[in-house]
């Protein structure tokens, strides 16, 4: 009878747990939505602010970089917070910050005023994002639930980047600038009133010292990257504040490593790199958003500055692609992981993402959106919604609970990081090619051709560095179940072939 009891309570146990780790989701889900809306919302806006607010063209564009600066360069440094604090306190106090933020940033009097809320408000993201994606994880065990809800996150993602193109044309139009900003904090106090319903989750274990010195000397190793790549694109290379940023931002970074692997307590453990699947889907989102910022910048500007197309009718244009990385990440993804590996649908999202490039490769000054554009657009998006899953499970299965937040954070900071390097390089060689032949749609073409190559190579890395045999999770690196205590073991996660 006591045995009948026990096998009854299990299954009800594992029940309940399914569902909260279910509910979960949306609200973790629009969190994220609300981040990568407000990274494109903004850019339709410039021109109002800078009528309204007086503002030169070198503040101008601090309203962008600020925001990427401040949260690509802190991500990590979140993600650690996330571990050691508690996902949903650091959620919790990201939203709350993100959302005054952005009331400052729409009540803004001065272009000041307006550039800090945005660095603030790039602080908050940087807290959100990987305490969000590592509540995601840690309450979705590995395999099927997991893949699911990864492929929802990043359908969200794709999803909040194009309507924010979309609601920001529209809200500029017929409210002003100030209401891209002032529909944030309604949003996020909704969101407030439901986190107490996510679970807490455990805090990381023994190791519960921050890592002082190496948050700092990778916070503002990858801030100098960041600004050195955007001095770059705007004043040079050869600019000396260009030089001088990017030769701190390699000497910061040799100092971080050399500073974690002494330290006792290092904020990023090494070890967590030294998975060869882990480094490979690393090293392939360094290249993926590359090719993801280029295509997005490049695709708006032939539309607008060649095909003549209004701000709010290129955001139209690009919801095809959104609807397909939606489509393709929710539906196919996570079918396809599982009957194929990891690597097998990673190099297939490579494909479809140099295809598409090598497509759009081919536009010309007299080509139009349906024949030149589009096929394009949506075979870059199908190969999207295949391989940011897919890298995303990659990087963070076999970690353990503790360290979740880290492995988001990880996945993140490769993405933005390769954005603004792709996006700097892509920029700079379309200018330099422009300026010579007197041609924008060259220096277009150039980039997606550049960007084709950089699909290639990350297929190559996949495809060399991706193990073929099976990852198991470790004992120590089991993840924890919905609930907080340890889930009941699942199948290996298989990175090689199955």
């Amino acid at each position: 009878m006591a045995d009948h009891s026990t096998n009854g309570t299990a299954p009800r146990h594992a029940a309940r747990g399914a569902r909260r780790a279910a509910s979960v989701i949306p609200l973790i889900c629009a969190a994220q939505f609300v981040l990568q809306l407000d990274f494109s919302i903004v850019n339709v806006a410039l021109p109002s602010i800078q009528r309204e607010l007086s503002m030169p063209a070198a503040e101008l564009q601090w309203i962008v970089t600020g925001y990427a600066l401040a949260f690509g360069s802190l991500l990590l440094a979140g993600g650690r917070l996330a571990d050691l604090l508690g996902r949903r306190q650091v959620l919790t106090v990201g939203l709350a910050l993100f959302g005054i933020a952005s009331l400052a940033c729409g009540l803004a009097q001065s272009p000041i005023m307006l550039i800090i809320a945005r660095i603030v408000q790039g602080v908050a993201g940087a807290m959100v994002s990987p305490a969000a994606l590592s509540l995601l994880t840690t309450t979705n065990a590995e395999g099927a639930a997991r893949n699911r809800a990864l492929a929802i996150w990043q359908a969200t993602t794709a999803a909040g980047a194009t309507a924010g193109i979309v609601a920001g044309g529209l809200l500029t139009q017929y409210f002003g600038w100030r209401a891209v900003f002032l529909i944030n904090p309604p949003v996020i106090a909704l969101m407030l009133a439901l986190v107490p319903r996510l679970p807490a989750g455990k805090r990381s274990g023994g190791r519960g010292s921050v890592d002082v010195r190496g948050a700092l000397l990778v916070t503002t190793g990858i801030a100098a990257l960041i600004f050195g790549l955007s001095s770059g694109q705007q004043h040079g290379f050869t600019a000396p504040a260009t030089l001088v940023a990017l030769a701190l931002a390699v000497l910061l970074t040799t100092g971080f490593v050399f500073a974690e692997k002494r330290s006792a307590a290092p904020m990023l453990p090494l070890s967590i790199l030294a998975e060869p699947a882990r480094r490979a889907a690393i090293a392939a989102m360094l290249l993926i958003g590359a090719i993801l910022a280029g295509y997005v910048y490049f695709a708006s500007l032939y539309l607008q500055k060649v095909l003549g197309f209004s701000p709010v009718a290129t955001g139209l244009a690009l919801v095809p692609s959104t609807v397909t990385v939606v489509l393709v990440s929710t539906l196919g993804t996570r079918r396809l992981l599982a009957r194929f590996s990891t690597k097998a649908v990673l190099l297939a999202g490579l494909a479809c993402m140099g295809a598409g490039q090598l497509w759009l490769a081919q536009i010309t000054a007299g080509a139009g959106y349906p024949g030149a554009v589009l096929p394009g657009l949506v075979l870059t998006a199908a190969g999207v919604g295949l391989a940011l899953p897919t890298a995303s499970i990659a990087i963070t299965s076999g970690v353990r609970a503790g360290d979740q937040g880290l492995a988001g954070a990880l996945f993140t900071t490769s993405q933005q990081t390769g954005a603004a390097v792709g996006l700097a390089i892509l920029a700079t060689a379309a200018a330099t090619t422009s300026g010579h032949s007197g041609s924008l749609v060259d220096g277009y073409r150039l980039s997606f051709l550049i960007a084709t190559g950089l699909a290639v190579l990350a297929a190559i890395i996949v495809a060399l560095q991706l193990s073929s045999k099976s990852h198991r999770v470790d004992p120590e690196h089991q993840q924890t179940g919905p609930d907080g205590p340890p889930a009941a073991p699942t199948a290996p996660t298989q990175l090689g072939k199955r």
